[in-house]
């Protein structure tokens, strides 16, 4: 098959899809980096990760309550799950309906703050990672776990507010008649400042031209390796002082035009490159094929995707049900079989940027080995 360039995916969706906006080319690149966005959602939720997910969760620079920085997507310590049994008949479900049939909300009621959100509206708009309450360590999220003919199963997962990992998507379009993207290099600025701040493990450059990491223990001592080295020590440690504070931090990047390609990098991937821990390229092939065969041309099992995006770009306010927040429950559904049928093919459709001599399923090593650290131990 020939996979048309991300430009001309956007110059299609501007014609088809957003004809009736004043700018139909900005308004299909903004619905690119949405489905960014969902590709690198339901990538980590295809990996087993759903439970641990926060979305646009504030996080605090390390040491610096004063800046506080909106992640996309924030990966925390599970301290409890809690699996509820619903049917569908009972909707909408809110957070205080769950917390009511919760066995945990009993014992922490008096030290929670309940959120108004709900996991699953009265027209099947599911809510992911929907944070039905804040408790004075962290926050209890819903995740919808599976469904049946008739009944839903739905995780409340207690977590603590400290993330083991962020994961950040940045995506930016190029104007026409213009060969590079004005906003840029701001961009790759401001996503290699979140990465370098909100981790103890701190990255500084050596005489000798490399990247070298130092971590501030508690006796008041510096601790410093090479990057590479120090970081793959404290993923595989126990130890307190190195994981208290510590942040994975991994961006996810498109290209169009403007990050060029994994192998010909401009100013703005090197600047991103050498601050994540881990960058990942989502390449223009991976994006295109994903309009492919969801969006252009469904299969049948996969028509509700298709029909959940054109109806949140039908110009009507109100409609939005396909973004990483908010998002049809058919087309979840979809999309969850999408993922599983074929993970070998969408884990190719990301480049590994840095580390270098890595694969991706590194990365999945390292997430899951973090999952199970001794989390109450440390964070105590």
């Amino acid at each position: 098959m020939t996979y048309l360039s991300v430009d001309e995916l956007q110059n299609t969706l501007a014609k088809n899809v957003f004809h009736y906006t004043k700018d139909s080319k900005k308004a299909a690149g903004r619905a690119l980096g949405t489905l960014v966005e969902i590709i690198s959602f339901y990538t980590l939720k295809s990996w087993g990760f759903e439970k641990y997910i926060a979305i646009e969760k504030p996080l605090q620079e390390y040491m610096n309550s004063d800046i506080v920085h909106n992640i996309e997507y924030s990966l925390h310590p599970l301290m409890q799950i809690e699996s509820i049994d619903w049917s569908k008949k009972l909707l909408p479900i809110t957070s205080t309906k769950l917390l009511k049939k919760s066995k945990a909300y009993r014992v922490l009621k008096p030290n929670t703050s309940i959120r108004s959100n709900h996991l699953l509206t009265s027209r099947s708009i599911l809510r992911n990672a929907c944070t039905v309450c804040d408790t004075p360590n962290g926050f209890v999220n819903a995740y919808l776990d599976s469904v049946t003919k008739d009944r839903l199963h739905i995780n409340l997962c207690s977590l603590y507010n400290h993330p083991f990992a962020i994961v950040e998507c940045k995506r930016v379009g190029v104007e026409e008649g213009t060969k590079k993207g004005p906003q840029t290099i701001e961009k790759a600025k401001q996503g290699a400042y979140v990465a370098r701040t909100v981790s103890s493990l701190q990255k500084i450059r050596l005489n000798n031209g490399r990247i070298g990491g130092v971590i501030h223990l508690p006796n008041g001592s510096l601790y410093y390796k090479d990057y590479p080295i120090l970081l793959s020590e404290i993923i595989k440690s126990k130890k307190k002082e190195f994981l208290q504070n510590f942040v994975l931090t991994i961006g996810v990047i498109s290209n169009h035009g403007n990050w060029f390609t994994s192998s010909n990098p401009n100013k703005e991937l090197k600047v991103l490159a050498q601050s994540y821990d881990w960058l990942l390229f989502l390449t223009d092939k991976g994006l295109a094929q994903f309009i492919n065969d969801l969006i252009q041309r469904p299969l049948p099992q996969y028509k509700p995707i298709k029909k959940a995006f054109l109806e949140s770009y039908s110009g009507k306010k109100g409609k939005n049900r396909f973004t990483k927040v908010q998002i049809a429950l058919d087309a979840d559904i979809a999309l969850q079989k999408y993922f599983k049928s074929n993970i070998q093919k969408i884990n190719s459709w990301f480049n590994i940027i840095t580390p270098k001599n890595k694969i991706l399923s590194h990365l999945w090593d390292e997430l899951n080995i973090l999952t199970k650290k001794d989390w109450r131990r440390i964070l105590k």
